[in-house]
């Protein structure tokens, strides 16, 4: 319970993230079962309408972050019942720790009968729950494991630094192209415009990988209309219609 505590949810500056989960660890380690417990249900075991809970930036700052989050969705009903059984294992741990001997009548045979049927009952039960959490826990390393497959996959590169999802979708604000485009603004602008072929041979000087068709576009200009960021413009320049563009509300 305690590894599912400290590593369910990871969140901070990526150079600390180790220091962090080092932390939660040690943190979690002075904890006692009926802590646990509380911090487990609505933090890792949420019912389904707890799913849709934003997580607050950790850092403010042009830091690079890494925040990862790991649930048990429930229905209610299972949720309340499965609370109910770990405050019930909470129970029966301090019962049998603080006043075990207090219940049973241990300089007679017939009280060492009974506390040994108690103690017998109260195996099984905590072996069910270990078994649970046990259960738990393995799910938890599956799926941390395959995120970090995932991370290191071309997919997720494309996805965090190109903006292009697995389904082929495109997140145009978080797109290189646009972030190329934007940068060419700064360097390129005449009288707030800029032209679109010029812009594209700069960001391709400079980003090569950046190329209208890993977008699905055959054009910078289709680029700029895609996206939907800019404005879009014609000129006649030296007898050819030339696009320009500019952020939208410039």
């Amino acid at each position: 319970m305690k590894a599912i505590v400290a590593h369910h949810d990871l969140s901070g500056p990526a150079t600390a993230l180790e220091a962090i989960r080092a932390a939660r660890v040690e943190d979690a380690a002075t904890k006692t079962l009926g802590t646990m417990v509380g911090q487990l249900f609505g933090s890792y075991v949420v019912t389904d309408s707890g799913l849709e809970e934003e997580l607050a930036d950790p850092v403010v700052g042009k830091v690079a972050t890494v925040r990862m989050r790991l649930q048990l969705s429930m229905g209610a009903e299972d949720y309340q019942r499965t609370q109910a059984e770990l405050r019930d294992l909470v129970a029966l741990r301090n019962g049998l720790v603080h006043h075990f001997i207090d219940h049973h009548d241990l300089w007679s045979v017939q009280g060492c009968r009974s506390a040994q049927e108690a103690l017998v009952g109260a195996y099984s039960r905590i072996d069910q729950h270990f078994e649970q959490l046990r259960g738990w826990a393995e799910h938890m390393d599956q799926a941390r494991r395959l995120a970090a497959e995932f991370v290191q996959s071309s997919a997720f590169h494309e996805l965090v630094v190109n903006g292009i999802a697995p389904d082929g979708s495109i997140d145009w604000a978080a797109s290189g192209i646009v972030r190329g485009l934007r940068e060419a603004i700064g360097e390129l602008a005449e009288d707030g415009w800029t032209p679109a072929a010029k812009a594209g041979r700069w960001i391709l000087a400079k980003y090569p990988d950046q190329v209208p068709s890993k977008y699905g576009c055959s054009s910078w200009r289709q680029v700029v209309h895609e996206s939907r960021l800019f404005e879009l413009r014609y000129r006649e320049v030296d007898g050819q219609r030339a696009g320009y563009y500019r952020e939208r509300g410039a």
